[in-house]
């Protein structure tokens, strides 16, 4: 029977969660159900790509710097919009993280929803007590609960004394491939990178748990074998506060001693250029010391990309020995091996042919189906 789904994001940024969901929309959509993601829209310019499910962008309030009354207020967004019972039209309500999650809580606690779906895609760390309770509250208020690693669903599990359904991460072969187009010899030329230039890409700005401190480290290292090299790192759009350590890697930069160029911070980039980003890159380093799944090593490996990551789950999951170029994410000098050895001719057509494998082995049919039993067991009632 086909169903009418509330997909529910955290905001419009291509952040991981947020590709998860309009990939999962998608897909759903594929499989001839009717979905719909929602995310407040702070820029008013809709979600960073065009899909082929239904988007709802949901009138979001001003906020200034302060990430818990930033959290607050996108919660208070999303009841204004779903207290209006025209946009409650829907058999199905999935959370993708915990604003959303919170928003469905309250919902459901005044007898607005049925039930609701939570997907954790990972846990965070705050500091502030108001946070780590709508944190919590958004996992343990939820009637259902999906992950997209094995780790969180032990987690889930050790922690909560919740059973989790494990639905995976896909990637979107048409859209990440490594075949040129119109696009590559402009985005090379925008971010100044010569055909011949060896380019390290770090995908999701400069982030504590992105590690950029010690990529950069591990970078400064490899320059002095490879002087030629850049390091790119891309993204960065989020809703936390990462200013503290972004401080502190602009320090470390400025005391490297790195030429100016040898380091290149895009920003968040749009989404028809991801896809040369990757191209234009010779190894994806992705040193996370925490991550939900890690989508963009699917992405890039589909790219023909070979991947330097961190020897630990949820990538020890999905990837194996050889597969990739393992690193301990705490031991800069670790990455600095991992990336000087992704840069060996000799080897890299093996990690690019296995990349591709393993690309091919995750598709986002596979993670819609996965949902689907749960779906029907918390599906409004037939009188709703």
């Amino acid at each position: 029977m086909k169903l009418r789904i509330a997909i529910l994001a955290h905001s419009t940024n291509p952040r991981g969660g947020v590709v998860h969901a309009l990939e999962l929309g998608d897909a759903l959509c594929r499989i001839g159900h009717d979905a719909t993601v929602h995310a407040p829209d702070a820029s008013g310019a809709g979600f960073f790509r065009a899909t082929l499910c239904r988007t709802a962008s949901v009138a979001a309030s001003p906020v200034g710097r302060n990430v818990t009354a930033m959290v607050e207020t996108r919660i208070a967004d999303y009841l204004r919009h779903f207290e209006r019972a025209q946009n409650r039209r829907f058999d199905l309500w999935h959370a993708q993280d915990g604003i959303s999650g919170n928003a469905l809580a309250t919902l459901k606690d005044r007898g607005l929803v049925h039930a609701f779906a939570r997907t954790v895609h990972h846990v965070d760390r705050f500091n502030d007590e108001r946070l780590c309770a709508l944190q919590m509250r958004a996992m343990t208020a939820a009637d259902g609960l999906f992950t997209v690693s094995a780790m969180w669903r032990q987690w889930l599990a050790r922690e909560l004394g919740r059973d989790a359904c494990q639905v995976g991460n896909g990637v979107d072969l048409r859209r990440f491939s490594p075949t040129p187009d119109a696009t590559d010899a402009g985005l090379r030329r925008q971010l100044g990178l010569a055909p011949d230039t060896p380019v390290l890409l770090a995908v999701g700005g400069v982030e504590e748990r992105k590690n950029t401190i010690r990529l950069l480290q591990g970078f400064g290292a490899l320059r002095s074998q490879h002087p030629t090299c850049r390091l790119v790192i891309a993204g960065g759009a989020s809703l936390l506060d990462h200013d503290v350590y972004q401080n502190a890697f602009t320090a470390a930069l400025r005391q490297s001693g790195l030429p100016d160029d040898a380091v290149i911070r895009t920003g968040p980039m749009p989404q028809e250029l991801m896809p040369a980003l990757y191209r234009a890159a010779t190894s994806l380093v992705f040193p996370s010391t925490k991550e939900g799944f890690g989508l963009v090593v699917l992405e890039a490996m589909a790219s023909g990309v070979p991947v330097v990551t961190s020897r630990i789950a949820p990538f020890t999951e999905y990837l194996g020995a050889d597969d990739v170029l393992w690193c301990d994410p705490l031991d800069p000098a670790s990455i600095a091996v991992a990336m000087a050895a992704s840069l060996d001719g000799a080897r890299r057509a093996h990690w690019i042919a296995r990349g591709f494998a393993i690309a091919a082995e995750h598709d986002w049919k596979r993670t819609a189906q996965a949902h689907l039993a749960s779906y029907e067991q918390l599906r409004e009632p037939a009188h709703a």
